[in-house]
């Protein structure tokens, strides 16, 4: 091979990529022709048989494993760039998608029911109060499924969860619970977590042998209370439960972890304020609803998926949310009960009308999850912060 220069060896390189962009808007131009005849026969965008046959064909055509690996990559990419546009052609021509949801200007309020989990001075039941309002029918049951079922039944029209928080993380058996009751996200509403130690009236802190509280409010002040190592912590259903189990115990060597509003309610003193370690600490609450509704404002989709047990499924989803200039929010996982180390997925994205007018992005999930997604959350702003 002769001896080349930098300068020349990247103007070949331009070169050939002034070669590749003429032939992938050649390709392109074909594609749409070919959206315009599916339009007109019926045909599905989507072809599994003619896409893994083409990959198969332009891999056999490189030379080298790092090459072949890279036409695939790079074909398996175009093709979805392909029906991208593809299915751009299909909304011009109004073939819509329809998600089976329907818009709202606001939340039915009146006469509705809201159910939440724990007891009266929760950080769910303030979360109640905050969206709905002080004066919203509101009550309790003692598991967040407990909640959901009340919806699902009927007896509530809303139920109030949380589903992640600032410091702690994700409240992973709420996620779960999504899956298995057959409900909607219709909005959200965040508060501000600001716990502190409680104990009887007349307790010191060297009397303090066993502290309660929930597993998150627990891991929040993990700092403090781990300072403390001759404390013994044990977890309970929520935070105000803790308090209440306080004040009927009376235990002097007992404390809880809760707001100080629960102390109040409960009769309990302040042993020590601002315990949480982060003091920015927020949990985020979920409402759910049993009507697939969203308001006009609604700002956020929130996705549910199963990806195939193979390389490069959810790098092949995530790059579709790039290609539609779509923000992802927040991802998290899940193991799938009954299949080891295969995992379910809950994306958030930003924009609810944007998400749903890109046909290529929700058929291309279809595509990934051999389903059509469960479009779980349409999520409402402005929100207010307590």
């Amino acid at each position: 091979m002769e001896n080349l220069d930098l300068q020349e060896i990247r103007g070949q390189l331009d070169g050939i990529d002034s070669q590749l962009v003429e032939l992938f808007e050649r390709r392109m131009k074909l594609c749409g022709d070919v959206a315009e005849y599916k339009i007109g026969t019926g045909k599905a965008v989507y072809d599994a048989a003619r896409e893994k046959e083409k990959l198969g064909t332009v891999t056999g055509m490189a030379h080298g494993d790092f090459n072949r690996q890279g036409v695939y990559e790079l074909f398996s990419q175009i093709m979805t760039i392909s029906r991208r546009l593809q299915y751009g052609i299909l909304a011009g021509h109004g073939q819509c998608l329809d998600t089976g949801f329907t818009m709202v200007q606001e939340l039915k309020r009146d006469h509705s029911r809201i159910v939440y989990q724990g007891v009266e001075g929760a950080y769910s039941h303030a979360a109640a109060l905050q969206y709905f309002g002080d004066d919203a029918d509101v009550y309790h049951v003692p598991s967040f499924e407990d909640a959901m079922v009340e919806v699902e039944e009927g007896r509530a029209d809303y139920a109030v969860l949380p589903i992640e928080n600032s410091s702690a993380g994700a409240v992973s058996g709420n996620y779960d619970n999504l899956v298995m009751h057959n409900l909607y996200i219709v909005a959200e509403t965040q508060v501000s977590v600001n716990h502190a130690l409680l104990g009887l009236k007349g307790a010191v802190l060297s009397d303090i042998k066993r502290v309660y509280s929930h597993p998150q409010a627990l891991m929040q002040c993990s700092r403090y209370l781990n300072a403390n190592r001759q404390w013994t912590q044990f977890s309970v259903e929520n935070t105000a439960g803790a308090a209440k189990k306080i004040l009927e115990d009376q235990d002097i060597a007992q404390a809880a972890v809760a707001s100080e509003t629960a102390g109040r309610l409960y009769g309990l003193q302040v042993l020590e304020r601002g315990i949480n370690h982060d003091k920015d600490n927020t949990t985020r609450f979920i409402i759910l609803s049993k009507s697939p509704v969203y308001r006009k404002d609604a700002g956020k989709v929130s996705i549910c998926f199963e990806g195939l047990h193979k390389s490069g499924s959810l790098y092949n989803m995530l790059g579709n949310l790039i290609y539609n200039n779509v923000n992802m929010l927040m991802i998290e996982s899940r193991p799938i009960v009954g299949r080891s180390w295969e995992y379910r997925f809950f994306v958030d994205v930003e924009g609810f009308q944007k998400v749903l007018k890109k046909l290529d992005l929700i058929f291309v999930l279809e595509l990934i999850c051999g389903k059509m997604p469960q479009l779980l959350i349409s999520i409402i702003f402005p929100m207010r912060l307590c």
